[in-house]
């Protein structure tokens, strides 16, 4: 940890598992979080290197009349095939990691950061956390959520959690598993356990 007392943690689950939630209660906790799905937003913003890249391999197509990037567009390609999903990560990861590093270093030197990626595994990123959280829901619940809160089709869902990790490669790497099947106050109190557990990692560090 570079020397400080800060404790990197690794938040991750797949699309529709409550990930977000489990982010926001920590954040209510006191940590310190690090959205990367705002950072994938940012890094693509019109001017940056990365949305000229996106436009150089996948045509002017993916472009907003605005000319920002038209995500729906983008994911309709890089969704169905899963050669464009690796260029286009291969374009966009780079960018992620190195600003999730620079709002690290900005925190405070005691800190638990939580870096809520849920792509953290795909990126490589699980070996450079202490501690690895991984929000679990079978993938049957996965697919209802993304139904009934995204206005996704049937197809839709299973093709975005078929482009991610599966269960198993999470389990594999995760520290802590949150059984996310349960009830918002389930969650609270799971979380709020975490924190506890999180928090007492950090005062040994200090």
């Amino acid at each position: 940890m570079t020397g400080e007392s800060r404790l990197r943690v690794g938040l991750t689950g797949g699309i529709g598992s409550g990930k977000s939630t489990v982010s926001a209660l920590l954040a209510s906790r006191g940590a310190v979080v690090i959205d990367y799905d705002l950072l994938a937003r940012e890094v693509v913003e019109p001017g940056t290197p990365a949305l000229a890249a996106i436009v150089e391999r996948f045509g002017t197509e993916v472009l907003a009349p605005d000319g920002s990037l038209n995500r729906p567009a983008l994911g309709a390609i890089v969704f169905a095939e899963e050669a464009a999903l690796r260029d286009l990560e291969g374009i966009t990861h780079g960018a992620i990691k190195r600003r999730a590093v620079e709002l690290e270093a900005a925190s405070a030197p005691d800190a638990v950061v939580v870096h809520d990626n849920p792509l953290l595994v795909e990126m490589g990123a699980t070996e450079l956390m202490d501690v690895v959280i991984v929000v679990d829901v079978p993938v049957e619940v996965q697919v209802a959520r993304l139904i009934e809160t995204r206005a996704m089709t049937q197809d839709e869902a299973q093709a975005r959690i078929a482009a991610q990790a599966t269960r198993e490669q999470r389990a594999g790497v995760a520290d802590i598993i949150v059984d996310n099947t349960g009830s918002l106050s389930e969650l609270a109190t799971i979380v709020g356990e975490i924190w506890d557990e999180l928090s007492a990692g950090r005062r040994k560090n200090s």
